[in-house]
């Protein structure tokens, strides 16, 4: 069963597409990934989504309903972490989670809700007294009521601190195992790249790509950057453009030495076995070799730079459009 569908979704105010044409399926139990920069389209994606405003052209559906003509079925199987949330200040935590247990008729348990996500030390804590990352996670804490088909996370991470990231990735990750479906945009990309199934990436209202990680890195990334560990330092001008420097091979673009490495970066994957020759010719010992791979930062970078420049758009392994 599809979680979330888009179909040539567009949404225009005046002479201003925020989003364009806009093809996009998220499977039911993925945790899915929506980047983008500021003004990309992802706010405007996400409020058709709950039927905050009403696309242009195309449609969507989430659970195969569609949010237009049937707006309280769909919000009746998702949980909701907005980017701008609001809590009562006067209300302590947990009062906050039975309020939201009695408006969505579920039967949870409030302070079990709160251990999850982190606030059971906090929960007759009045939330006006709450951290930025405490109100986090009290909002998420509510966003779980009801055990949600499919929660809809905007920036989930703002405000928490890497551990407490990591505690929330684990809950993201038992909630996509027991088949729910967690779709979420972020722009902290190394907690993205460590949870996701798959992600998509927007640039100005368009989708540049959909895939896992890995495929985009095999997609985009022909930059290979070798690093070698050394038994003794090399000599002292490998890294200069001379007869017995790196940068004179082929496709060597880039060299970084410390006392015990080398950084060789590859514009083709295939000079690497060269340039572990050419430290070797040296008289240097090659003790360890490291493949770095790019980030998603780097993808993403990569992506909206080339969407700027007007590129075309690439396809990644198993056909998807990118």
């Amino acid at each position: 069963m599809t979680a979330i569908e888009t179909d040539g979704l567009t949404k225009r105010y005046g002479d201003l597409e925020a989003i364009s044409d806009v093809d996009l399926t998220v499977e039911r139990g993925e945790i899915f990934g929506f980047l983008g920069p500021n003004g990309a389209g992802k706010s405007t994606t996400i409020d058709v989504l709950l039927d905050f405003i009403r696309p242009t052209a195309g449609r969507a559906s989430v659970l195969d309903d569609d949010p237009q003509e049937n707006p309280r079925a769909v919000r009746e199987q998702i949980g909701i972490l907005p980017d701008e949330y609001s809590l009562y200040d006067r209300l302590t935590g947990r009062e906050h989670v039975v309020f939201a247990i009695e408006m969505n008729d579920a039967a949870d348990d409030p302070d079990e809700i709160l251990e999850r996500v982190g606030l059971a030390d906090a929960a007759d804590q009045r939330a006006g007294d709450y951290s930025k990352g405490m109100g986090q996670r009290l909002a998420l804490g509510m966003a779980l009521v009801g055990d949600p088909d499919v929660l809809i996370l905007d920036e989930p991470s703002s405000g928490i601190d890497p551990n407490g990231m990591h505690e929330i990735r684990t809950l993201l990750r038992e909630e996509a195992d027991r088949g729910a479906t967690v779709f979420f945009s972020s722009h902290a990309l190394e907690q993205v790249e460590a949870i996701c199934d798959r992600v998509c990436v927007l640039d100005d209202g368009e989708l540049l790509a959909v895939s896992t990680v890995e495929n985009l890195r095999d997609s985009l990334d022909s930059r290979s950057v070798l690093v070698l560990t050394l038994d003794a330092n090399p000599d002292p001008d490998l890294d200069l453009n001379d007869d017995h420097g790196l940068l004179e091979l082929p496709d060597v673009t880039d060299v970084e030495r410390t006392e015990t490495a080398l950084r060789i970066e590859c514009a083709d994957p295939g000079v690497k076995s060269a340039a572990i020759s050419r430290v070797e010719d040296t008289g240097a010992s090659v003790v360890d070799i490291d493949v770095e791979q790019a980030s998603l930062e780097d993808l993403f970078a990569e992506l909206t730079t080339d969407s700027t420049e007007g590129a075309d758009p690439i396809e990644t392994p198993g056909g998807e459009r990118a």
